[in-house]
């Protein structure tokens, strides 16, 4: 990560993702809501995976570059 603490972003990145799939159940068994449920999940699964893309761009930056 450049000049951050990577530490505090999965942190934050790994609650984010508890509470999406909170939502996504609360949503799908609660109200019965299945199509939006399911988008929540994808785009909240999403980041994590936006994350992972970026530290490794990153990395092919810093040895390559």
């Amino acid at each position: 990560m450049i000049g951050g603490k990577p530490k505090v972003l999965y942190e934050k990145a790994y609650a984010f993702g508890v509470r999406v799939v909170w939502a996504y159940q609360f949503l799908s068994q609660e109200k019965r809501e299945y199509v939006l449920s399911k988008q929540l999940l994808r785009c909240g699964a999403s980041i994590d995976a936006n994350i992972a893309e970026a530290n490794g761009a990153l990395f092919r930056c810093r040895i390559f570059g």
